[in-house]
């Protein structure tokens, strides 16, 4: 097994770095504080070719490999982890299911400007009384001639208020809960979609989480992403993908709290020697390290299962779980370390702690990641 990343993944991971460094953490605590969404951050993912990495370049993508994903996402959100998760629902939840499962027309008309960055993309699945219960969606899509009219309200949904284009679950027969579900891709500037609340989250306060609203919108059977009835599973397809991105992004977050404590042990001085002489200090340290290099490598071998084409769905949640449990874990013991000043805004800790906690609810909660690893166990 080669641990090594090859010399093009490593050139990614340097660009998206060095990206993160010079244009995110200047302006992470600005965004964070004011719930400004980063704009011009995310128009230059797109240029970089950050916002479609694994898209066939055959539709303007950057046909990147899993694992260069995995690591950009991650340098992405050690930078911001707001900008981190705009990224990673454009890569995962939005251009991969047209990808995967929508026709040649669908992928010209609205997998190129979501792979390119002209566009930006939402996932639409989330209800009021539907989250980890996806089969009790409540959003319709009614025939009507060769139309079909979407009417309901989604949630929580990322990029909301800035998206252009967005993959929408409806129940086309609702009896049959989960097999009744069938997925369109909706546009914005289409009559009657609009943009509703705007929530006060705890954290990634910039990515802009909001509800979608659908009022008699017509659709044509162009816009049907995949089969009638089958879009339950173009959402779990596209869940195990997005929860590679979502452990990414949990290790990022993991790894600016980490960096920032070891440089704080260093210098911060108590009883006049730096607090990292203290043994009660490394083990601490030990234990975040020990934990975050555990994640990432289930991260990785997540991504390589998916690019091998395996069974990748017990992987990712396993990575999820993971990395999702030592984010929260390394920020909490982050602001430990940092004392009182852990505590208040200037040494950015507490951003990363609040930025945490939805790693373990996001794209399906750590209850959820539980059971699909036990169902892959005990299938057999």
């Amino acid at each position: 097994m080669d641990f090594g990343l090859t010399e093009e993944q490593q050139m990614i991971r340097d660009a998206a770095r060095d990206f993160a460094e010079k244009e995110l953490v200047p302006n992470a605590a600005h965004w964070d504080q004011a719930r400004e969404f980063p704009e011009s951050a995310v128009k230059q993912l797109g240029e970089l070719g950050f916002l479609g990495m694994m898209v066939d370049p055959q539709w303007d993508g950057s046909g990147m490999d899993s694992i260069s994903y995995a690591l950009a996402v991650e340098e992405i959100s050690k930078g911001c982890a707001s900008t981190g998760v705009i990224m990673s629902v454009n890569n995962s939840l939005v251009c991969h299911p047209i990808e995967e499962f929508g026709t040649e027309a669908q992928k010209e008309r609205f997998l190129k400007p979501l792979a390119s960055g002209k566009k930006l993309g939402a996932y639409c699945l989330t209800e009021p009384m539907a989250g980890s219960d996806a089969g009790a969606t409540k959003t319709t899509a009614v025939p009507d001639g060769d139309d079909w009219i979407v009417n309901g309200t989604k949630i929580f949904v990322t990029n909301g208020a800035y998206a252009d284009t967005f993959i929408v679950y409806t129940a086309t027969e609702p009896e049959k809960k989960t097999r009744g579900i069938t997925g369109f891709v909706i546009e914005l500037e289409q009559a009657g979609v609009s943009v509703g609340t705007r929530e006060k989250t705890m954290g990634i306060r910039a990515s802009c989480t909001s509800e979608i609203i659908f009022e008699d919108v017509r659709v044509t059977a162009e816009h049907m992403l995949g089969e009638l009835n089958r879009g339950f599973k173009v959402a779990m397809v596209t869940l195990n993908g997005g929860r590679i991105g979502i452990a990414a992004q949990a290790v990022g977050i993991a790894q600016a709290a980490f960096e920032k404590s070891v440089e704080y042990a260093k210098t911060r001085i108590q009883f006049d020697v730096p607090i990292a002489s203290f043994q009660a200090i490394q083990w601490k340290i030990a234990e975040m390290a020990t934990k975050i290099d555990a994640s990432r490598l289930l991260v990785h071998e997540a991504a390589h299962l998916k690019d091998m084409g395996a069974d990748y769905s017990a992987a990712a949640a396993k990575a999820k779980l993971l990395a999702s449990r030592t984010a929260v874990e390394v920020c909490d013991e982050a602001i430990q370390i940092h004392g009182g000043y852990g505590y208040v805004e200037e040494y950015h800790v507490e951003r990363h702690f609040r930025d945490s906690k939805i790693t373990e609810i996001y794209e399906g909660t750590s209850e959820i990641q539980k059971l699909v690893i036990a169902r892959g166990v005990l299938k057999d």
